[in-house]
């Protein structure tokens, strides 16, 4: 198993390639088609740290919103 396919079975959710993971008060987006583009958000989803371009970045923003009300909503 590669390092992408791990990342995706540790994810909570995936939406059209991008899984999203919960680290404790951080939430990370990895484009899993291209491995070195990520995002790392703030529980309050303020940008903490990428290397995607700001096209790429307002993309994930919009999945990280449904990511997270899928995330609520299975830890209900």
């Amino acid at each position: 198993m590669n390092r992408i396919d791990e990342l995706a079975d540790k994810a909570e959710v995936i939406i059209s390639g991008y899984a999203f993971l919960r680290n404790n008060d951080t939430i990370t987006a990895l484009n899993l088609n291209k491995d070195e583009s990520v995002a790392v958000f703030s529980s309050a989803d303020e940008l903490i740290e990428t290397s995607m371009d700001d096209i790429e970045l307002s993309i994930v923003k919009d999945y990280l919103a449904k990511a997270k009300s899928y995330m609520e909503n299975q830890s209900a």
